[in-house]
């Protein structure tokens, strides 16, 4: 484990496993959820604060897809779920290239051979920057192709929330994806009124698990009624935002992303999949920043 910390800021990185976030925290008050008991011991990441998602994020359908003339299996990676979902990254041991008391630098390489390949078959290495402030905490993330030709690549974070009060979300978006009933998308709709959060929502006024498209990159994160708010601000990349909100627990996710769900089998079909093809060498890089503001 890592540990950054800047005045009252703290935050707690596990490299090693899948080069997640444990913690955040300013002073007292938890910004990303805190770590489910024994998370940390059994090396579960997905009882931590936050996971990257590299290569892709959300769900391949049924682990399948073709490209370049070629059709690929994936291992499943997600117990008895249909899907192959989140990417390789969130189960992976993550190598520390850099660090000081503000700041660390994490890498993976994925060389795609021998049994490497079933999880992923394109060679790439992966780059999670992250830095910290007295009210801030900045995380940008790479993704370079070490592959011999070109190919589909995305990039997301996939961040919880404590669902503390009346916890409340805030952002733009311009159309939201439909799923059915195996949670792969059916169509792109516009926003019912139960699922606009223009002016804001109160987490658990309506369960989702969406891709919104055409974010315009700013969530707003609330706790009132004197809670602070916390701002998520991520650049052009990323234009579709996931909204997890189960009912009944302790958290929800916002998470900022590349691509739509399943974009690898849906480049021919959807005109904003926003999935990345990138050329041998090529190098696609996104930065999210998570900002706090008293209440």
């Amino acid at each position: 484990m890592l540990k950054l910390q800047s005045g009252e800021s703290s935050v707690v990185l596990a490299p090693e496993i899948g080069g997640a976030i444990i913690g955040w925290t300013i002073g007292a008050t938890p910004l990303l959820r805190r770590p489910q008991p024994d998370a940390i011991l059994s090396g579960d990441v997905r009882g931590m604060a936050c996971f990257p998602l590299v290569p892709y994020s959300n769900r391949i359908a049924h682990g399948r897809f073709h490209w370049a003339g070629d059709d690929h299996v994936l291992a499943r990676n997600f117990g008895d779920h249909s899907h192959t979902i989140h990417g390789i990254g969130w189960q992976r041991a993550w190598q520390v290239t850099a660090a000081d008391a503000t700041s660390a630098t994490l890498t993976l390489q994925h060389n795609a051979t021998d049994g490497q390949a079933q999880s992923w078959p394109f060679a790439f290495a992966a780059k999670q920057r992250f830095m910290l402030n007295a009210d801030a905490l900045d995380v940008v993330l790479t993704l370079r192709n070490l592959h011999r030709s070109p190919v589909p690549a995305g990039l997301g974070l996939h961040p919880y929330f404590p669902r503390a009060g009346t916890a409340t979300l805030r952002f733009n978006a311009t159309r939201v994806w439909m799923n059915g009933a195996d949670m792969l998308p059916t169509e792109s709709a516009a926003i019912p009124r139960t699922w606009d959060h223009a002016s804001g929502q109160r987490i658990g006024a309506v369960a989702l698990d969406n891709c919104f498209a055409g974010w315009d990159g700013e969530a707003h994160i609330a706790w009132p009624p004197d809670g602070p708010v916390l701002t998520i601000a991520a650049d052009g990349l990323f234009q579709h935002l996931i909204v997890y909100a189960p009912p009944g627990r302790h958290f929800f996710c916002v998470e900022p992303v590349s691509h739509m769900n399943d974009a690898i089998n849906r480049v021919a079909t959807v005109p904003q999949h926003g999935m990345r093809i990138l050329a041998p060498g090529e190098v696609m890089q996104g930065q999210i920043k998570f900002r706090l503001t008293p209440g």
